[in-house]
């Protein structure tokens, strides 16, 4: 055609909003899911159940349903019917969700940080497990100082120690039980002028902590 043009018929490779138009368009081919059996991350679909038959039953909607939407898997890069599966930095099993051993390797790793830029991203991947670190936001506080606008560099002992107990506290983060049913449960909180902090237990396991 002289006066005609192309078009791409699938979502390109490194387009600025790429990754948010499939993201959108996960969420809504798989809404009636969401929170129910499903969670989605890009192209990374998690389905869980709590039987081998309800599992079949999920793996069949799903299916179903991006099949309708031509939308389809790879099957070769699929892991179907497996009791543990490593999702989003984290490993999830009947027992609860910890913290991706690769993720604790690369901090035993990280060596201090040498400038506010260094610190950010040491804060980013320890903020992401927040979670599973008791006390996380008193914690932070001195390494987040020094992050602020104007603010000297001057790295000191309590810098060295608080790096190093964030370390620790990550890379012996417990196992996160999962939350059954409705009872059982108990909050432990605790509050102060600067900072307030709980623990969300279930007969004396921990499933989350939070702070700030």
């Amino acid at each position: 055609m002289r006066y005609g043009h192309y078009e791409f018929l699938v979502m390109l490779f490194g387009l600025t909003n790429a990754l948010a138009t499939f993201m959108d368009l996960m969420n809504r081919v798989c809404k009636p899911f969401l929170n129910k059996f499903v969670i989605v991350f890009i192209d990374d679909i998690l389905i869980y159940s709590k039987s081998q038959q309800e599992h079949g039953k999920h793996l069949r909607e799903v299916l179903e349903v991006l099949k309708k939407e031509k939308l389809y898997a790879k099957f070769s890069k699929c892991d179907f019917w497996i009791r543990e599966v490593q999702f989003l930095g984290h490993v999830i099993n009947q027992e609860g969700i910890m913290v991706d051993p690769a993720k604790i390797k690369a901090v035993t790793k990280w060596e201090r940080p040498k400038s506010p830029t260094k610190i950010r991203s040491f804060l980013g991947l320890v903020g992401y497990y927040r979670r599973v670190i008791q006390g996380f936001s008193s914690g932070v506080a001195p390494l987040t100082a020094l992050t602020h606008k104007g603010a000297r560099y001057t790295w000191i002992e309590k810098h060295e120690e608080a790096f190093e107990k964030l370390k620790k506290n990550l890379c012996e983060a417990p196992i996160l039980s999962l939350p059954k049913g409705i009872k059982d449960f108990t909050v432990y909180s605790y509050a102060s002028r600067v900072r307030l902090g709980c623990v969300l237990t279930l007969r004396d396991r921990v499933i989350a902590y939070a702070s700030r």
